[in-house]
């Protein structure tokens, strides 16, 4: 009789699922033990109080000469005689002794003084005369915002934080104040920002229909967030992180030695995905090469990528070789025959989807598996190409952009900011994801996104930090997971390694056997370059040929 091998139990996804039912369960028994504490409060009062009077009973039979602790003795031992024999005597004394102890045991945390003091109330006097000229009319015959007048009127409500700065404000103003024009919206913007103090975001709601302005004062995005798994479904990538107002969803991730919940920016790929493409845009430094870096790592668990790197300076070396990775061009040569197959590829699925459907199949395998086209700074090839004479690589992208959400197929575009206008109408056109990374103004998030973003720019931004906008929805504030190039000597050991454990087995022979993939290696081995020719190398894989 044939032995049966034991299921496997301890998966990638079923250890991300225990690490989220763990996290879960902590949040309950801590939900648990705040209400016990509520309960058992008095308890715990008069607990601490008895074990305070007996600390000071002892301290004082200790200071006590030994002269002297006889008589006291007797003392106390004459007083507890009269108390029993006094008629509810030991029900008095019971009763007093809980008293005592409560009022020893109760809590001694000064009480918060009930509203502003009187700095906070000068800042808030001079936020209020700031805003005069602005909500003020001269035919208004009760105007709320005058000279000298009351901010309480005005003021809803305020929080200070524990800087003495403003963390929250909610704002009356006027109905015939103009806020349903930018230009207006953004002076008072810009009064708040300046006023309330600098180096913050803050957040705008503005209330139309109840003529109401509320700001907020936003935590900072955590921007030291490894790269690892995430619990998604196929065809769901993570952009990044954004704030817990923005999204309804969480996903459970590894930050140190704790597991935290994150709200994620997701964007949704395939054949009902309304933004199938995105363009990530930012000044050099900002984080678009990490954010490649990031969707390839997350693209080769369910189908196959393309990079192109235009930049040339080896950012995806980590990546050649690698099972799913067709090929990294770095070469005006390479590029172009990568596009061009990836053209080809895109419109022999087409025909073989076309044809399955006709005779009532469904699409055959190979068409189902995603093909993810990653191209970083291709406006550099299409200098390159005028030079040389040669078709612009971005003309190429005219197939896979206009027909690849039936294909199966998703392009990626990352370009800086100062290089717009060498992106091609196809790529303006088709990219409805949009991601704007690094310390740009709110007229270069215009834009890219089409509309301005919902809070201040910050003055110092780390990378991968920015603005995202999936299709017409609304712009999310993002943070791109930590995913630097493991062959960086500037990467820390603990980000490399992260980056490692998410790569997938090697499959070239040259790279089969690396001599330490901790250390960084040389991006110009021998044993890393692909054989010369147009043709790239691990384009044509098993099912993939063009029809």
């Amino acid at each position: 009789m044939a032995r049966r091998p034991l299921p496997r139990i301890l998966s990638k996804d079923s250890a991300q699922i225990a690490r989220m039912q763990i996290a879960r369960s902590r949040e309950l028994a801590r939900t648990a033990a705040d209400s016990a504490g509520d309960v058992l409060h008095p308890l715990i009062t008069v607990t601490r109080g008895l074990r305070l009077l007996a600390s000071a009973g002892r301290r004082r039979w200790a200071d006590t000469p030994k002269d002297k602790r006889g008589p006291l003795l007797f003392l106390v031992a004459s007083v507890i005689l009269v108390v029993a024999l006094v008629p509810y005597g030991p029900l008095l004394a019971v009763i007093t002794v809980m008293a005592a102890a409560a009022w020893q045991g109760r809590d001694r945390a000064p009480s918060a003084p009930e509203g502003p003091d009187e700095s906070q109330t000068e800042r808030l006097q001079a936020l209020y005369e700031a805003l005069v000229p602005y909500f003020s009319g001269p035919e208004d015959p009760a105007p709320l915002y005058a000279h000298g007048g009351e901010w309480e009127k005005a003021f809803v409500a305020h929080e200070f934080d524990d800087a003495g700065r403003l963390g929250h404000l909610l704002i009356r103003y006027p109905a015939y104040f103009p806020d349903g024009e930018p230009a207006a919206r953004a002076r008072i913007e810009q009064l708040l920002t300046a006023k309330a103090g600098r180096n913050r975001e803050y957040h705008f709601a503005w209330d139309e229909a109840g003529n109401q302005l509320t700001v907020t004062v936003l935590a900072p995005l955590p921007a030291d967030v490894p790269a690892q798994r995430f619990v998604t479904a196929p065809g769901e990538t993570v952009l990044g992180y954004t704030d817990p107002s923005e999204v309804q969803r969480t996903l459970p991730l590894s930050y140190g030695e704790e597991q935290i919940d994150v709200p994620p920016v997701v964007w949704r790929t395939g054949i009902r995905s309304t933004e199938p493409h995105l363009l990530a845009m930012g000044h050099p430094g900002s984080g678009t090469s990490t954010l490649l870096r990031s969707i390839a790592l997350q693209a080769l668990q369910y189908g196959d990528v393309l990079i192109v790197d235009g930049g040339g300076t080896g950012e995806y070396t980590c990546l050649t070789g690698r099972d799913g990775v067709l090929a990294v061009e770095c070469a005006l040569a390479g590029a172009l025959a990568s596009l061009e197959w990836a053209a080809q590829e895109t419109e022999r699925r087409l025909i073989a989807i076309n044809l399955a459907r006709q005779v009532g199949d469904p699409p055959p395998a190979d068409t189902r598996r995603p093909l993810w086209l990653l191209l970083d700074r291709p406006g550099v090839f299409a200098h390159l190409a005028a030079t040389d004479g040669r078709k612009d690589p971005q003309a190429l992208l005219q197939v896979p952009l206009r027909h690849g959400r039936a294909a199966n197929v998703t392009v990626v575009v990352a370009e800086q900011l100062d290089s717009a206008e060498g992106l091609s109408d196809a790529v303006r056109q088709h990219t409805r994801a949009r991601v704007v990374l690094g310390a740009a103004t709110p007229q270069q998030v215009e834009a890219v996104l089409g509309v301005p973003p919902h809070t201040t720019p910050p003055t110092h931004v780390p990378p991968g930090r920015g603005y995202a906008r999936l299709g017409s929805g609304p712009v999310h504030r993002i943070q791109v997971p930590r995913t630097p190039d493991p062959y960086d000597d500037a990467t820390s050991d603990a980000d490399r390694q992260a980056v490692l454990e998410l790569l997938p087995p090697r499959t070239t022979a040259g790279e089969a056997e690396p001599t330490d993939l901790s250390k960084p290696t040389d991006p110009a081995e021998p044993a890393a370059l692909e054989p010369a020719g147009l043709e790239p190398a691990g384009l044509k894989p098993a099912g993939l040929e063009p029809g």
